[in-house]
């Protein structure tokens, strides 16, 4: 819980692609107050003001981006025009950062809603004497993003983690950024208090064609049981977001098990990266793990015993369980974002090994500890 005088932020479009990864860069620590606005919210001033309460902040990323172009230009018009009809209902002056888009620089029915959005709250700060910052956003992708509706991205990833052969239909030029990335950008224009007007946030700028050619070759590799060169911090974002899609449904990964009259043999790890990879005995009974991470590659893989991996993702309560043995070795790759334990569920020790594409740094280590069965 975050303490009486953490800050308070109201997030207009928590659930959406961008609000849930910006609530998971909030969540380590819970030093802040979030109140996410539904879409439920919205259907009044009155219910809009009751959500917002007094917050000190408002992270407007709700709009409509699919539909009827007439559709798309009324509703995010109308968000922003029940956001500030909200705020004067509580009578307060937040500061508002809006998650504009650089389709807002052109001339489809989205880019002119978003504009038009935009220079209505730009207008209602410069009345009320609040801070505004125009978010423009490039291409963002990202784990979690819906297929055939967020972006190509989401939906060239979807596809190949289910054996489906992508196609380019426009090879135009685009400008990628991870949505974490943004989040934190979001969240330190909120607190440096200064920032005012326009911040164009920049992505790294490729072909349609060249990003899924970078997928195919992520996917090629880690098909072929190898893990990428995760060096280029642009290419762990992208591994991260591909594995996502393969979550759950391709795991746990079944290892070849060599045997002769020696005994047997497997291969744990093939990395074209590197990483760290450590042994730990656990207890009949006990349970490890309990945490989650934002960018760092996980592996659990049981040599000995009987174990129940057990995962959740972040907001969500449904469990997944995967039962796994040292009997037929295997593996399960940890989504990122995703708290996850694993519990000895034999009679005798457990012997696991587990191993992270990085070094561990206890300066900086990627693990935020979190429950995985809530109200346990």
């Amino acid at each position: 819980m975050a303490p009486e005088d953490a800050p308070c932020i109201a997030m207009a479009g928590a659930s959406g692609f961008l609000g849930w990864h910006l609530r998971c860069h909030l969540k380590p620590g819970d030093a802040t107050e979030v109140r996410s606005l539904s879409e439920a919210d919205f259907e009044s001033v009155e219910a809009l003001g009751a959500a917002l309460g007094s917050a000190s902040t408002v992270f407007h990323l709700a709009g409509m981006n699919r539909g009827a172009e007439s559709e798309v230009y009324d509703t995010n018009i109308e968000l922003a025009r029940k956001l500030t009809a909200a705020l004067d209902l509580q009578g307060t002056a937040p500061t508002i950062l809006f998650a504009n888009s650089i389709h807002s620089l052109g001339d489809s029915a989205f880019g002119r809603s978003k504009r038009e959005a935009s220079r209505l709250l730009a207008e209602w700060a410069r009345a009320r004497g609040a801070r505004y910052v125009d978010v423009i956003l490039p291409h963002l992708f990202g784990e979690g993003g819906r297929p055939f509706y967020n972006s190509a991205f989401a939906t060239f990833c979807h596809q190949l983690a289910r054996g489906e052969e992508p196609q380019v239909l426009q090879d135009g030029q685009v400008e990628l950024i991870h949505a974490q990335r943004v989040a934190a950008r979001f969240l330190a224009l909120a607190l440096d208090g200064t920032t005012e007007g326009v911040v164009r946030v920049e992505g790294t700028p490729m072909k349609v064609s060249e990003a899924l050619g970078r997928l195919r070759a992520i996917h090629a590799t880690y098909q072929a049981g190898i893990i990428p060169n995760l060096s280029d911090p642009l290419n762990l974002d992208f591994f991260n977001t591909y594995r996502s899609y393969l979550y759950p449904d391709h795991y746990p990964v079944r290892l070849q098990l060599h045997t002769d009259a020696r005994g047997g043999l497997f291969e744990a790890v093939k990395s074209h990266h590197g990483g760290q990879a450590f042994l730990s005995t656990t207890r009949p009974g006990i349970t490890r793990g309990r945490h989650y991470h934002h960018h760092k590659v996980e592996r659990f893989l049981v040599v000995n015993g009987e174990a129940e991996i057990r995962i959740r993702r972040l907001f969500d309560d449904e469990v997944r369980v995967f039962r796994v043995s040292g009997v037929e070795p295997c593996f399960v790759d940890m989504p990122t974002f995703h708290t996850h334990e694993i519990t000895n569920v034999g009679n005798g020790d457990l012997l696991t090994l587990f191993w992270s594409h990085e070094i561990f740094n206890s300066a900086a280590p990627d693990t935020y500890f979190e429950p995985v069965i809530l109200n346990a």
